[in-house]
């Protein structure tokens, strides 16, 4: 068998068809000499297409101009020219774009200048490379989502801060949540009292039972005992069937007695005997029953102050605080109001289904000079009407948080009720004419009226009625508050 000459054009391109790149060869006038196999297939173009047309064809035309620049700089230099690599853009024939890795240099044959380059399809490397640029951008994105809610989170669920305020208030859930000690937590109205009491259930051998919570002021006089220990059909008027009570439905769990203080003082008697002899009896049944629940009261009253003076049953305030935890206001955990703020925003924004904006440093800062009276809570209001009113993806405070560098920052309407916020007033110590002017200010409205005087619903109820009481004694026909 006859070798075959190296250098006869026939060996090139057999030569050239096995290698795994496609080869294109233009002249000076750009006019293509020569492809190879793969270029056939990387293109969709037959050979015989290709020979003799300008290598344009194979780029999209936008990209032309600027090859012909540095083409015909190329051209003119005649310095060696290093074997270069490019990620450019390629045109099939059927007109679809697609990457391509190009190295190109120069050679000179029989005396004309060829410029030769070698392609490779890179679509699979270019597709693979945005998986990996977008996946890296959804791990640093999670990664730094983790971080923001180990930072907030603090391992106590929806308890979100890292302040040293919070972490020694935690510490002493901690410490006291394994234990079956009745727990007294002080704070603040709205700072979040029962989070705290059900950081305390979950994390105590009680967790797995039910933690049922009463609103002691929301608790009629009247219904307090049926409320609290149940009743049995026909026990009153209105007991038309049998009902189970707070203290029954916890048990073996925990009983949450939110606003502790503002249980009625002749009726302090009936749940310290529970407390102390773990017994009760159903209105209208004679039957005893025992009960296993652990207590977590709370309040924003000073109940040892209370007791002392004589508003509160001393005996039943040391019965409810052999643990008390008191929570610090939000202005003492300044550090926490923004991850605070970005809880709330996501969660709003959720119920909006709306996508979440994003808050600012100086955002950020208008929120912790402010002092927050009403504290978390207002926080909570105030975000989620910022989140409503906010539009092209970022946070509109505006007015709804006073700046308190401005002269007016700590005159507004809820900064001005900070003093009454700290220290809840004694319904004892509200005057007829106070109690009066508060309901015709708010048109009888006594949800309204409460709030302005510190006190809670049921508390300027009880007042009322004593007002009341009292006027019909006085012989001198004193003013009638509920007028």
């Amino acid at each position: 068998m006859a070798e075959r000459d190296p250098a006869s054009p026939e060996f090139s391109a057999a030569v050239l068809d096995i290698v795994g790149e496609g080869v294109v060869a233009i002249c000076a006038d750009q006019r293509i000499r020569l492809v190879n196999r793969e270029t056939e297939r990387i293109f969709g173009y037959e050979r015989s297409e290709l020979l003799g047309q300008a290598v344009h064809v194979l780029m999209p035309e936008r990209f032309r101009q600027h090859h012909n620049r540095a083409f015909d700089k190329r051209l003119s230099n005649d310095d060696p020219m290093p074997v270069r690599y490019a990620e450019v853009t390629g045109v099939r024939k059927d007109g679809s774009e697609f990457p391509l890795e190009i190295r190109f240099t120069r050679a000179i044959v029989d005396g004309d200048t060829l410029f030769v380059g070698a392609a490779r399809d890179i679509t699979q490397r270019v597709e693979a490379r945005r998986e990996i640029e977008r996946l890296n951008a959804e791990l640093a994105r999670e990664r730094d989502y983790l971080r923001e809610e180990v930072k907030e989170a603090f391992s106590h669920g929806d308890i979100i801060g890292s302040s040293p305020a919070l972490r020694r208030c935690l510490e002493q859930v901690d410490a006291v949540a394994s234990t079956e000690a009745n727990v007294l937590v002080v704070g603040e109205s709205g700072v979040g009292k029962e989070l705290f009491a059900r950081a305390i259930h979950e994390a105590s051998a009680r967790a797995d039972k039910p933690l049922v919570r009463v609103n002691c002021a929301s608790v009629p006089k009247e219904l307090f005992e049926s409320e609290f220990f149940g009743h049995v059909r026909g026990a009153f008027t209105g007991a038309v069937k049998d009902r189970v009570g707070r203290f029954q439905l916890a048990e073996g769990g925990t009983l949450f007695l939110d606003e502790v203080g503002e249980i009625p003082l002749d009726l302090q008697s009936k749940l310290l005997r529970v407390l102390q002899e773990r017994e009760f009896e159903r209105v209208g049944e004679d039957e005893t029953r025992r009960v296993d629940v652990r207590i977590v009261a709370a309040t924003n009253r000073d109940l040892q102050r209370e007791a002392g003076a004589g508003r509160f049953r001393e005996d039943l305030y040391y019965r409810l605080s052999v643990f008390p935890i008191v929570v610090p206001p939000l202005r003492e955990r300044a550090e926490d109001i923004a991850a605070l703020a970005r809880h709330f925003l996501r969660l709003s924004c959720a119920r909006l289904k709306r996508p979440t904006p994003a808050m600012s440093d100086d955002d950020a800062r208008r929120l912790a000079a402010y002092p927050w009276p009403g504290n978390i809570r207002e926080l909570q209001n105030v975000i989620e009407r910022a989140a409503i009113l906010s539009r092209d993806g970022n946070l509109q405070l505006g007015a709804l948080v006073p700046d308190a560098a401005s002269p007016g920052g700590a005159a507004s309407p809820t900064a001005a009720s900070t003093a009454s916020s700290r220290r809840r007033p004694r319904a004892a110590d509200v005057t007829a004419q106070q109690l009066r002017a508060a309901l015709d200010q708010h048109g009888g409205n006594v949800s309204r009226a409460a709030r302005d005087l510190g006190l809670s619903r049921q508390a300027l109820y009880r007042r009322l009625e004593k007002l009341q009481l009292a006027a019909a004694k006085d012989a001198s026909g004193s003013v009638d508050p509920a007028r």
